[in-house]
């Protein structure tokens, strides 16, 4: 199956996580005659809703976009029901998601939307044993680990500079201030120093921070779990990072320079349908003296047309 410029959805998904980019994949698991998809029939959609691929017609395409792009917010993956209306409906169960598209032409669709979300990346500055210990546990988690000299923490730069959402100072001396200060300078939004409650404010009120950044720096670093080891140190630190991730939603320091922002697609409802759809450059649009309108597909932007003309010619 190919997408844009001729590429196969394989590559351009390779692509896309080689890059960072978020993305979800679209998988037809089953479909009913006489819908045009088939199993195994497959679609990326972006953060914006843009979409590559194929998983049915336009009614099912909107259905599809917007589940996608809230599979994406969420990390999660779901099940999508999409029937035609009046159609036996599934029971919403956690994972699953049930579309009733008034549109649908007949027949009902399964698809299975996996989001593809760039891993986390940690960058861990030190030698000692609490930081080999934060690394290798974070490689536990799945994360991506880039582990800094401290002897170079005033001057490093980062080896993978987006998408990093945590930076811990582990070095327990040297210059803790300068690998902070460059954590901040690149937006890093969790700054975790291992200090006593004494040293880490030294080092801080010794760096007249702005009230911003200040508080993106933590220290004593970690979750209080009475933790003695080092790997029981890196399991509150990293514990705390989790925490902080799933209660604030940290995104790392942003996407590549090249990326273009991510905006949440405007969504509209179809005047005649009463579907939902994501505004585009592609979306049907129709404009009268009342404003913009939005359709699924030209079977309703034509609908919408022929009643705005009889109901012209009525009132004439």
């Amino acid at each position: 199956m190919t997408s844009e410029h001729g590429r196969s959805l394989d590559e351009m998904a390779a692509d896309l996580t080689d890059r960072r980019r978020p993305f979800a994949r679209a998988t037809v698991v089953r479909a009913q005659p006489p819908t045009s998809a088939r199993a195994g029939d497959q679609a990326l959609v972006m953060a914006d809703g843009e979409m590559f691929g194929f998983v049915g017609g336009q009614c099912a395409v909107e259905s599809v976009r917007q589940s996608a792009v809230d599979s994406i917010a969420a990390g999660e993956g779901v099940l999508l029901r999409v029937l035609p209306e009046g159609a036996e409906t599934y029971p919403e169960t956690s994972g699953a998601r049930v579309a009733v598209n008034p549109c649908l032409s007949g027949g009902a669709l399964e698809i299975f939307i996996q989001p593809v979300v760039p891993t986390p990346i940690i960058q861990v500055v030190g030698d000692k044993p609490i930081a080999l210990a934060i690394v290798d546990q974070a490689r536990l988690l799945g994360w991506a680990v880039s582990r800094v000299d401290p002897e170079a923490a005033g001057v490093w730069e980062f080896t993978e500079p987006h998408g990093v959402v945590a930076s811990i100072i582990a070095s327990h001396g040297g210059d803790e201030a300068a690998a902070i200060r460059t954590a901040l300078d690149h937006h890093v939004p969790f700054v975790g120093l291992v200090a006593s409650v004494r040293r880490g404010a030294t080092v801080l009120d010794a760096m007249d921070l702005s009230v911003t950044d200040r508080a993106c720096v933590h220290t004593p670093v970690g979750l209080d779990i009475g933790a003695r080891t080092p790997p029981e140190i890196a399991l509150s630190v990293l514990a705390a990072v989790v925490a902080a991730i799933r209660r604030d939603g940290l995104a790392g320091t942003g996407a590549p320079e090249d990326a273009p922002a991510v905006v949440e697609p405007r969504r509209e409802v179809d005047p005649i349908c009463g579907m939902t759809v994501m505004v585009s450059a592609d979306t049907i649009e129709y404009d009268d003296e009342s404003g913009s309108h939005w359709f699924c597909c030209k079977g309703c932007r034509d609908t919408f047309v022929a009643r705005s003309a009889g109901g012209l010619q009525a009132a004439q």
